[in-house]
């Protein structure tokens, strides 16, 4: 089968997500990197893209010059990933879709819930895929948990509980490290830090699991280190559209957590819980009976699980693959768009557009609940209430 062709933004030498974004990408075979823009330095970009073995005339300066350059080629890109500072999604992510490319961009998709708006519109209009790197949602037994609530193992959903706190900005010494000052400075992160950097993902992937929308929440939100604007810790409380309750906890000052992703789910009869940091296993307790332990890669797993298990049971799996998860659903979905057919329903779970724009309006409500001493207000964006 021919390889589809993928081209990237941002994600340079020296960069956190690049090289996760790269191995995913290639994992599979099914996309052939291309054509980058990955620094903010012309010739540096150049430079570093030719090393990973890309064309002179495809490593490109800037993502306009990408953007000129692929815009006319017969071979041109069929996925862009868009991994630049989040200020600049929006503008690169919209000029992208408009010109008919399909768009995979990091986290937050935009920075206000109007610019979300914009971008679902588009992308509708388009007909173009606008998928959002959610990239925990690819684990295996993360998608096998969405699998056991669809089908009703756990009964009526009851309570999910999320979690994503970690200590890697505990220390106030660190106030001026460039590194961590921007995320808790409004000009450069907006109107939140922790929520927005990590609650999010732990946000999308309760959602993810229990197949509910997040409808309103009330928020406490709080500097623990006292030169900081934007918040380092949040407590949320939530109600999801099918009435599940939400518990959501994220920091960055809890001192002796290292990643700290993990989500609980509790049904009627029966609770999971997962937790990144040992992505193999799934504590399944049905009501009534023994805790059980669900490993990747054992047999008679759900389809979206099986699908997603490259390795033999026993072995790690970790975040490069679960991000080759993401890209090989948008390989599915591209190739099903090319020939007009439907695609593998097992595929059809990458984060979209509609995602971004809800995680948006979570951050807005978010800010707006802490600064009002946790009232309670309406999380939906406008355009889905």
């Amino acid at each position: 089968m021919t390889k589809l062709k993928w081209g990237m933004i941002g994600g340079g030498e020296g960069s956190q997500i690049g090289p996760a974004h790269r191995l995913g990408a290639g994992l599979d075979g099914a996309f052939e990197f291309v054509a980058a823009a990955l620094d903010h330095r012309p010739e540096e970009g150049r430079a570093y893209g030719q090393r990973l073995g890309l064309a002179a005339d495809r490593a490109y300066g800037d993502w306009q010059e990408m953007l000129e350059g692929e815009r006319n080629r017969d071979d041109r890109v069929d996925l862009v990933t868009v991994a630049t500072p989040n200020a600049t999604h929006f503008e690169i992510t919209k000029r992208f879709l408009e010109a008919g490319f399909h768009v995979l961009c990091e986290k937050p998709m935009t920075m206000t819930v109007e610019e979300g708006e914009e971008i679902v519109n588009i992308a509708k209009a388009q007909g173009k895929i606008c998928a959002v790197n959610y990239g925990y949602s690819g684990y295996s037994l993360v998608r096998h948990m969405k699998a056991m609530v669809a089908r009703g193992d756990l009964g009526k959903i009851r309570l999910v509980k999320a979690e994503f706190a970690h200590g890697h900005h505990a220390d106030a010494a660190d106030a001026d490290n460039p590194r961590v000052r921007w995320r808790y400075d409004p000009a450069q992160a907006g109107v939140s830090a922790q929520f927005a950097d990590c609650g999010i993902h732990a946000l999308h992937m309760a959602s993810f699991v229990i197949g509910q929308e997040l409808e309103r929440l009330s928020a406490d939100t709080v500097s623990c280190i006292d030169s900081r604007v934007l918040e380092d810790d949040a407590m949320v409380n939530m109600r999801f559209d099918g009435g599940t309750v939400g518990r959501l906890w994220t920091s960055s000052v809890a001192i002796g957590r290292q990643h700290g992703l993990t989500l609980q789910v509790f049904g009627e009869t029966g609770g999971l819980r997962w937790s990144q940091e040992q992505p193999n296993q799934l504590y399944w307790m049905p009501l009534g009976e023994r805790l059980q332990v669900i490993e990747r890669g054992e047999g008679n797993l759900s389809p979206e699980a099986d699908r997603t298990s490259r390795v033999t049971v026993g072995h790690a799996e970790g975040m490069p693959l679960a991000f080759a998860n993401i890209y090989s659903d948008l390989a599915e979905a591209i190739r099903a768009d090319k020939v007009g057919r439907s695609m593998d329903p097992a595929a059809d779970l990458y984060p979209r557009a509609e995602d971004g724009l809800r995680s948006m309006a979570a951050v807005f409500a978010v800010a707006e609940s802490g600064a009002t001493d946790g009232a309670w207000v309406d999380a939906r964006p406008p355009m889905f209430r």
